[in-house]
């Protein structure tokens, strides 16, 4: 016999996050990091989650002090703003970070903001903590200004705002006046969701360079991308001292493990040879955006290691269409568009080679100006 536990009513219908695990040839759907770590990074790795396993009998250190000394050392080179240990919180991947957030400063009879399309797990943090979310819509070119911003603000009086740079699914980056105004506006938190800053364009700045003018500013980065350590799950946030002591009063005992810790913080000791692949990236990306348009496809500006592109009359079709090919990109944003994650080089060449063959079956695409 069937058995229908006594879910809650909100949660009647609804799926898990995820998107398609399909084992095809090129995936480029979750936006990962393409490159494995090194062999020599690998043994690294390998030898601290030795040494964590011996006192593996042990909770593990439950703020993660020296993790966060480390990431706080890595943010001064990364973006040359220095911050205290006190003001770095980490976490089970950006997504717990946004959990504690969420737990934090959400809650029955609060609202949080959001700026559409975005990533669509904002929604999943907010309906866990019964938080009310409330979006607006970007810019027709998917940017977002200060005015756009302040106006929503003003119309709810949001507990939480959450600007995303780069945005996800657009690879949109967020001009520093816009977080400068939604701060100056903000009765509650504002976050800045920064997982994929570390591939944002020369001259992009990071939202940590307002930290200090901004008490109630929380930026959230993430070691899945950059660092090529999404399975680890290994992410971070960025705040004032009084914010992060709030989220350890969310967080669940002993939430990081010894192993993930070790494995951190080992990674941070390899910061110039993933840099190495992060530029590598970021040229495939630029070439990719460039070979899209010349061939009358619309490629959206990306500071991050995806990039928005269509418009196709039936994107699942054409989504379809790559998929029957062995090329696996991601069906999400909004009604035309698909994402791709910018992969290798070879990876990149077979994408370009399946989409040249989609684009031109008759139909596939919407005409510009249409």
């Amino acid at each position: 016999m069937a058995y229908e536990p006594p879910l809650r009513d909100d949660l009647r219908g609804a799926t898990p996050y995820g998107a398609p695990q399909l084992d095809v040839p090129v995936r480029l759907n979750t936006n990962e990091n393409p490159f494995p770590p090194s062999p020599a990074l690998a043994d690294a790795i390998g030898a601290a989650a030795a040494l964590a396993a011996g006192g593996l009998n042990r909770y593990p250190d439950r703020d993660a002090r020296d993790l966060r000394q480390r990431l706080s050392d890595y943010l001064a080179r990364e973006s040359g703003v220095r911050v205290s240990v006190d003001e770095v919180w980490a976490a089970n991947g950006s997504n717990e970070v946004m959990q504690h957030v969420f737990a934090a400063f959400g809650g029955p009879g609060r609202m949080a903001l959001g700026f559409a399309p975005t990533y669509s797990m904002y929604e999943q943090y907010a309906r866990d903590t019964f938080t009310r979310y409330v979006t607006v819509r970007r810019n027709p070119d998917f940017s977002l200004d200060a005015t756009t911003v302040v106006a929503a603000m003003l119309g709810g009086s949001p507990s939480i705002v959450v600007l995303t740079s780069p945005n996800n699914p657009t690879g949109t980056a967020l001009p520093l006046e816009v977080i400068t105004a939604a701060c100056a506006t903000a009765t509650g938190v504002v976050v800045v969701d920064e997982a994929y800053a570390e591939f944002r364009r020369p001259g992009v700045p990071s939202a940590l360079t307002l930290l200090e003018a901004n008490p109630n500013l929380i930026v959230t980065r993430t070691m899945s991308k950059a660092f090529a350590l999404a399975g680890a799950r290994v992410g971070y946030a960025i705040a004032h001292p009084a914010i992060v002591d709030a989220l350890r009063i969310v967080r669940l005992p002993y939430h990081l493990s010894a192993v993930t810790q070790a494995v951190a913080a080992t990674a941070l000791d390899y910061v110039d040879e993933l840099q190495g692949q992060v530029d590598t990236l970021r040229q495939e990306r630029d070439a990719l955006v460039a070979w899209l348009r010349e061939h009358g496809v619309q490629a959206v500006d990306s500071d991050a290691n995806f990039i928005l592109f269509g418009v196709f009359a039936d994107r699942h079709r054409a989504w379809r269409a790559l998929l029957d090919r062995g090329v696996l990109v991601r069906e999400v944003g909004p009604e035309g568009w698909l994402r791709v994650t910018v992969g290798t080089p070879e990876d990149n060449a077979a994408f370009r080679t399946a989409l040249e063959v989609v684009i031109g079956e008759d139909g596939m695409m919407v005409a510009h100006g249409d």
